[in-house]
């Protein structure tokens, strides 16, 4: 098999190409030597130190970013790319920021450790605790002489004045400063004293700003269970705790109107929700009353005699029936007597007379008889039709009853709004540890802390004893 020959370009852009996809977005330590700068505004120069050297180039555009131009026998770091010059068959580094060596150091330590954490997923958004809208107690780990303490609290006074701080104090840069600042979180955590942490400090160079890159400190604000705002440094600065913390903010002071809402624009909400509450309750007041004024209105109850025109007018047929039949009865008893009457005047057996006068008397006893009993009949049917009108008087009793009922729950309705209940006098006692309503002696215990809310504000208890 014949073997490929390669031209000289071509074995150089395989080259080039096998260590541009490898080396990329290096970090790279030495001494400069050989520093040119170019009429083009291009910078030349070589890095080196005990055993070898390596030429880099800073291109114009980023050398008009880089405030301090290194000289030859600088230590620095750079950061840049490694390419091939084909015309010299060169290699040679693309240079994209410069760092002096100290500070150099301290950046490419953040870096490798920014990797390790971002690897172990520290900064996923998985991760972050959500901030409570309104925290009852704030902690705050900062210096407590400086200004930052004193920002924090200015603008919480202005937001909301009748918040609870805890400051646990630290050094925030030094060689202590570390071990502090992931005690003092600790420190919150382990005695549940705060519903959210604010860590801060002001502004201040990289090496001012390290204890925030420590890995002790990432690690107790990663592990930590109530939340935590950073705020460290200006706008600018950046440090690890920015991306390991449940928030980043910009400054202390954005901190601190992150971490509680204003008064005023609480109390506006308040205000609208009472409105809708009353015109709610309001509303269905009228629509109650719309409602029994409906019922109350109806042809059925608004004419008594509505319900019992049909049998009124029932009774005054069974009236009529039987004056009818009482009628044809007697004129019926009538034609018999004055035909009997008739047959008397042509007799004249004294018999007959007696017998006829007995017959007539035995005929009227069954006529009141018969009479009687449709009579009686009568009134049985008409006691049955009677009980209609102790119903209509019961309807009328009922209906004034609902109405009394109805005043009451309107009245009951109106004594349930909270702001009436407290302003007689009455208090709410909450648990101080997880804000729920405490309704029995039961659910509480020795030294416990506790809060009453009153109509205007609240007092903090402690629990010395219970029944």
């Amino acid at each position: 098999m014949e073997k490929k020959v390669f031209t000289v370009s071509e074995i150089t852009n395989i080259i080039k190409s096998l260590l541009e996809s490898k080396l990329n977005n290096i970090l790279v330590k030495g001494e400069v030597s050989n520093l040119k700068k170019h009429s083009s505004g291009h910078i030349y120069f070589s890095l080196k130190d005990e055993d070898a050297q390596i030429s880099l180039a800073l291109f114009k555009n980023k050398a008009l970013k880089i405030s301090n131009i290194p000289k030859d026998g600088d230590k620095i770091i750079i950061y840049g790319d490694l390419t091939i010059y084909p015309p010299r068959g060169s290699y040679q580094i693309i240079v994209r920021e410069i760092d002096f060596l100290g500070i150099g150091e301290l950046l490419l330590k953040l870096h490798q450790l920014k990797e390790k954490l971002k690897n172990k997923g520290y900064f996923d958004k998985k991760n972050k605790k959500i901030i409570p809208k309104f925290p009852k107690k704030i902690g705050v780990i900062t210096s407590p002489t400086g200004a930052v303490i004193k920002d924090i609290l200015n603008v919480l006074n202005r937001r909301f004045p009748n918040f609870h701080l805890i400051l646990n104090p630290v050094t925030v840069q030094g060689e202590t400063a570390k071990e502090e600042i992931a005690s003092a979180i600790e420190d919150f955590n382990k005695h549940d004293l705060v519903n959210v942490i604010i860590l801060a400090r002001g502004g201040g160079s990289i090496e001012d700003l390290w204890a925030f890159n420590e890995e002790m400190v990432i690690e107790a604000i990663f592990n930590s269970k109530i939340p935590i705002i950073s705020a460290v440094g200006h706008e600018t600065d950046t440090t690890l705790s920015d991306f390991v913390a449940d928030i980043r903010a910009p400054t202390p002071s954005a901190a601190a109107e992150i971490v509680i809402f204003e008064k005023r624009d609480i109390e506006k909400k308040l205000d609208i929700y009472k409105e809708s509450l009353i015109q709610n309750i309001k509303a269905k007041i009228k629509y109650h009353k719309n409602s029994i004024k409906n019922i109350l209105t109806h042809p059925t109850f608004y004419y008594s005699n509505t319900l019992l025109i049909k049998h009124f007018q029932k009774i005054d047929e069974i009236k009529n029936n039987i004056y009818s039949i009482m009628e044809n009865i007697l004129k019926d008893k009538k034609n018999k007597i004055f035909l009997l009457q008739n047959k008397l005047q042509y007799s004249s057996l004294k018999n007959q007379i007696l017998f006829f006068k007995e017959k007539i008397n035995s005929i009227s006893k069954n006529i009141d008889i018969r009479i009687k009993n449709k009579i009686f009949e009568y009134n049985e049917k008409l006691k049955k039709i009677i009980p209609l009108k102790i119903f209509i008087f019961y309807v009328k009793k009922i209906i004034d009853k609902k109405k009394e009922q109805l005043k009451k729950i309107e009245s009951h309705l109106f004594s349930l709004n909270p702001k009436n209940i407290l302003r007689k006098g009455y208090s709410i006692l909450f648990s101080e540890k997880d804000d729920s309503i405490i309704l029995s002696s039961k659910s509480v215990y020795k030294n416990q802390k506790i809060y009453a809310l009153l109509h205007e504000g609240k007092i903090k208890l402690k629990v010395e004893d219970y029944e």
